[in-house]
């Protein structure tokens, strides 16, 4: 491997790392502040509608295919910048109380959101762009990689150093300074694209002006639905968490149509060339209901895991952080390590299927852990140590159960991780890649994002052994989609070829 081959994949293995880091400060680890600030589980659960942006990133991805700025390239200077936004932001969310400004507080993490999904829509079409086909496999597993040691980072030693310094602010504040550590990376050390990545020709104005007028429907959408369920008598400032819950999603239901509809007749035509290529696939539809049923079950477990266990179960941030986001996610590693090897001998349709019922009984220790309790299955003690970065001071007592529940789990997602993503990159149309992945991942995270809200509303109405159930019962449709559909999954996989022949031709 020449040197700029291997410079290309250390790029990209840098870029997944960047990727991943502001993903759990707007989950997982804004959950556990959250929690230890006192706000109570329901409005947890809606505070998870911050990561709306994730799901409609496909919307402006097209303005980052269209547009590059000037001097730093095709795609480096939408890094750049984005980068820098996101430090700004983090230092802005440091700053502020969420038991005490919970309005400020959600601002700033919908800010956030908007930023990573941002960089998220920039650096798969540079991933796409920097790669040659030959390295496309081995530079999908290093920004799988990096993105997963972020992950641990962002999400699990980041619960460790609150604890130690008894305050998130000066967490988040250090999440930003490596952020704009991370814009100086990108400006000075990264590969420029193919000189054959070009903009698309299309008209500039025409494409900004279509792009305001799907703005407006979706703001027009929006404010409809509202103003129809206070027409029927409703409040959307009603205690009833359910009918606040009826208003987000009424909200969401009006501002998609009216937006695709003004992106269409005003005229944003890389948006719609986009989308026309992708319905244009016989069972497109049915393609899009599996993405979002497939994690289902996966996204309402996941989406209170945290403040299940720090709440609910009364473990400690650390024990959290080292057994969740510590150990968990290095599992998760592990999962889609040994989901590669296992599908150099399935099918697409063998490894979705399979491990989605793997994902489905991983539900099940959670379960466990709410009706038999904490010590159930005893513990053990992680003996001290310090790696410099993070370090545990005295021996700590870790749950035997919480460790099982974690682990299968851990180990199954990344099982099921690694066949989703499959299933995604076999639904691209390499000319519109960078927008139809956005499209799809956004689709993909549609259940980690609207799940969140009914999940604290149902855990706090049913309480969390038969929440946990219900998570069960909601991986079925994906499982029974995938089974539906066996025989167009097959078709995207040319038969019956491996995944690793079809991500090998990718």
């Amino acid at each position: 491997m020449n040197f700029a081959a291997t410079h290309r994949l250390i790029a990209v293995l840098f870029l997944g790392f960047a990727s991943g880091l502001p993903l759990a400060l707007t989950g997982q680890a804004m959950q556990a502040w959250l929690s230890v600030d006192g706000v109570d589980i329901a409005t947890i659960g809606f505070l998870g509608l911050v990561g709306i942006p994730y799901t409609f990133k496909f919307l402006w991805a097209p303005l980052m295919d269209r547009f590059e700025l000037p001097f730093l390239g095709r795609r480096r200077g939408w890094l750049v910048l984005t980068q820098l936004a996101l430090a700004a932001a983090l230092w802005w969310m440091a700053s502020i109380s969420p038991a005490q400004t919970p309005f400020l507080f959600a601002a700033a993490a919908v800010t956030l959101a908007f930023f990573s999904a941002s960089q998220d829509v920039v650096i798969d079409a540079y991933r796409t762009d920097v790669l040659a086909p030959r390295e496309r496999g081995l530079g999908s597993s290093m920004s799988v990689f990096g993105y997963r040691i972020a992950m641990i980072l962002s999400g699990g030693i980041a619960l460790i150093w609150a604890e130690q310094w008894g305050s998130w602010g000066a967490v988040y504040r250090v999440m930003a300074g490596i952020m704009l550590a991370a814009a100086a990376v990108s400006l000075l050390t990264l590969p420029r694209v193919s000189s054959a990545s070009k903009p698309l020709a299309s008209d500039a104005g025409r494409e900004l002006l279509g792009f305001v007028a799907m703005l407006a429907g979706v703001l027009a959408g929006a404010f409809a639905s509202r103003w129809l369920l206070i027409g029927l008598g409703l409040d959307p400032n009603d205690a009833n968490k359910w009918i606040q819950l009826l208003f987000v999603l009424a909200g969401i239901a009006g501002a998609l149509p009216l937006g695709a509809w003004a992106a269409r007749k005003v005229g944003f035509a890389t948006l719609n060339q986009s989308l026309a290529s992708f319905f244009s696939q016989p069972g497109a539809w049915a393609f899009l209901l599996l993405i979002v049923l497939y994690k289902l079950g996966d996204a309402f477990a996941g989406s209170l895991s945290t403040a299940f266990l720090i709440k609910g179960m009364a473990f400690s941030q650390a024990e959290v952080g080292i057994v969740n986001k510590i150990i968990g996610i290095w599992l998760t590693i592990f999962g889609a390590v040994v989901a590669g090897a296992l599908m150099l001998r399935l099918s697409l349709y063998q490894a979705l299927l399979s491990f989605g019922v793997l994902q489905l009984l991983s539900n099940f220790g959670f379960y466990a852990l709410a009706v038999l309790g904490r010590g159930a299955w005893g513990s053990f003690t992680l003996a001290p140590f310090d790696l410099g970065f993070v370090a545990l001071a005295t021996p700590s007592e870790i749950d035997g159960l919480l460790m099982a529940a974690i682990g299968f789990e851990n180990l199954t997602s990344g099982m099921g991780t690694a066949a989703f993503v499959a299933l995604l990159m076999g639904l691209c149309n390499h000319q519109f890649s960078a927008t139809h992945y956005a499209l799809l991942s956004a689709l993909a995270a549609v259940g980690r994002i609207y799940v969140s809200p009914l999940s604290g509303v149902l855990a706090e109405s049913v309480g969390w052994s038969a929440f946990f159930l219900f998570s069960v019962a909601a991986a079925g449709p994906g499982i029974w989609m995938v089974w539906r559909m066996r025989a167009a999954i097959l078709g995207l996989n040319g038969g019956e070829s491996s995944v690793a022949d079809r991500v090998g031709n990718a």
